[in-house]
């Protein structure tokens, strides 16, 4: 079966994916307050990603959740640069699971806030 995972969009992420052709992927969460993409997630890849980072997991609707926002960062990063939602960015995020998890480990000692531009 295959699994998803939850990509939310800010302005600053909204503006990176403009003319990228993955607009009408955009789906509304919370009656249209919050934008993400679902990036579909097939079984092989799902267990490397559950293998790979022990706090993630499936949640009730097949979603992979708690995974580490380094990796969601870099997720978002490959998405824009490949400007697909294919597998394709998820085997180029897990050939960075070393970076990803030094990044997770200074998480969890402590999260910085986002930057935010005004």
């Amino acid at each position: 079966m295959a699994h998803f995972i939850v990509v939310l969009l800010d302005d600053n992420r909204m503006a990176k994916l403009s003319g990228s052709g993955l607009e009408d992927k955009i789906k509304y969460m919370f009656g249209g307050e919050l934008r993400c993409l679902e990036v579909e997630v097939p079984e092989e890849i799902s267990k490397k990603i559950l293998a790979t980072f022990d706090t993630a997991r499936i949640d009730s609707r097949g979603a992979i959740t708690d995974v580490p926002v380094a990796f969601l960062r870099e997720l978002f990063n490959q998405i824009a640069e490949k400007k697909s939602l294919g597998p394709e960015v998820l085997e180029a995020v897990l050939a960075k699971a070393d970076e990803i998890k030094e990044a997770a480990a200074k998480e969890s000692e402590y999260l910085p806030p986002p930057d935010i531009e005004v």
